[in-house]
């Protein structure tokens, strides 16, 4: 499942991240690895962009960046 297709509330496991490398390389630098807890926050009403609360602290994606996030959600 990719992370923009979550609801607020949700929380979810990191399994990989795709896209080109540059993008992945700042989301990796921002906190989004592979194994990590994610919750999403809050969603815009249009879906962009999304706010996640990853490693203890807020961060707002576009929605073409959580598409290219691949997660597991957990219970």
């Amino acid at each position: 499942m990719k992370l923009a297709e979550l609801n607020s509330g949700a929380k979810a496991r990191i399994v990989s991240i795709r896209g080109k490398s540059g993008i992945k390389k700042r989301l990796q630098d921002m906190g989004i690895l592979p194994g990590e807890e994610i919750v999403v926050q809050k969603v815009a009403p249009l879906g962009d962009p999304i706010e996640v609360i990853v490693r203890g602290y807020s961060l707002s994606l576009r929605k073409g960046e959580a598409e290219d996030i691949e997660v597991e959600v957990l219970e």
